[in-house]
């Protein structure tokens, strides 16, 4: 029924939008997340092992307050996975196990994207957009793109697919009606080089159920995403952002971010008011074998029951997490350690992809 209700919708040229399904703000409440265990060593060369004790603690977070699923390759991969969450504390009953086979972990990219209609008889569908490993940076790939179909027929729901290359961490959401993302990631050639930018947003309107999308500029030096948004502005109520802001003017990463402000306070919403803009500050560069990394707060993920944000040893960590404590008073926003992950280029949000509730 979930494949024939799928495959009507596209061949009758239906998109999801024209159903009424939206894809709703991280912030909104949560059914479950979604998480491919780390198992790749050439994503963390020399530091996987370190990365687990973190990894694990930031799904015990989680399952503090929602569902966790965890798609990993066999049993072996289990037992030692269901080891390392014991160990951080996580909430267990809370915590199942799906032997889906993923190339990587990040499940942002790869993994299901969620839309909602409350008033359809399928209140939930997804997305199975395209996966190419960032302009086909890291192949293989071809198990990460699966996983969106086997997340759909597990939960028999309908799966629409669009056909052509796109990111959950390339997008970010308010709930009610705006898209935010970059043209240095989604006006790369190495993605979709036969769409221009009009063809792009007919396609982000389709299948993501928004009316407005709003374009920053250039991503944060040391993300092979080619400037993902979930690095730099991150949206923590239907009309406000966070963004992310480099103080020493000798950086890389400040004119970039200062164009990407000036931009965000030009914007207007759907309802003709201006975006509520705070500023986070940017942790000291994080070099690591003479490579400079994608090291950011606004990599954060909201979570039903905490926010829970990456930190770096750095002198700014306490100062991030008050003004991201600030932005969510019902939550509880906590500090993962993520110097040993951000050595695989992402963090936390990169990491995960979230369920709604309807």
């Amino acid at each position: 029924m979930k494949n024939k209700a799928s495959g009507m919708a596209e061949l009758k040229g239906i998109v999801p939008a024209n159903l009424g399904y939206y894809f709703p703000a991280e912030f909104a409440d949560h059914e479950a997340t979604w998480l491919s265990w780390p198992h790749k060593e050439a994503s963390w060369p020399g530091k996987l092992s370190l990365i687990y004790p973190p990894y694990a603690q930031f799904v015990a977070y989680i399952s503090r307050g929602e569902t966790v699923n965890i798609m990993l390759t066999d049993e072996v991969m289990m037992n030692f996975a269901s080891e390392e969450l014991l160990k951080a504390g996580a909430f267990m009953e809370n915590i199942h196990f799906h032997f889906f086979p993923t190339n990587d972990a990040w499940c942002r990219d790869h993994g299901p994207a969620f839309l909602i209609n409350p008033n359809a008889d399928e209140k939930k569908v997804v997305v199975n957009w395209k996966y190419n490993a960032w302009g086909d940076k890291y192949p293989p790939y071809d198990l990460d793109n699966l996983i969106p179909g086997k997340v759909a027929d597990y939960l028999s729901i309908p799966c629409f697919h669009p056909g052509i290359v796109m990111e959950g961490g390339s997008v970010d959401f308010n709930g009610e009606g705006t898209l935010l993302t970059s043209t240095a990631c989604l006006l790369n050639p190495n993605r979709n080089p036969h769409l221009n930018q009009e063809e792009i947003e007919t396609y982000l309107r389709d299948y993501y159920g928004v009316k407005q999308i709003l374009w920053l500029g250039e991503g944060i030096i040391g993300d092979d995403t080619d400037g993902h948004i979930d690095d730099i502005t991150r949206f923590v109520s239907a009309d406000t952002v966070i963004t992310a802001i480099e103080s020493n003017k000798n950086d890389e990463n400040y004119q970039p971010l200062k164009e990407n402000l000036k931009m965000l306070e030009g914007f207007r919403l759907l309802n003709g008011k201006a975006i509520n803009v705070v500023e986070l500050p940017m942790p000291a560069p994080v070099i690591y074998e003479n490579t400079r990394l994608p090291a950011s707060y606004a990599n954060f993920y909201i979570a039903n029951s905490a926010v829970v944000v990456p930190t770096f040893r750095d002198k700014n960590d306490e100062k991030a997490l008050q003004i991201i404590a600030d932005c969510f008073p019902d939550r509880d926003v906590v500090g993962v350690d993520s110097l040993d992950i951000i050595w695989g280029l992402g963090s936390f949000h990169c990491l995960s992809q979230q369920e709604p509730k309807v």
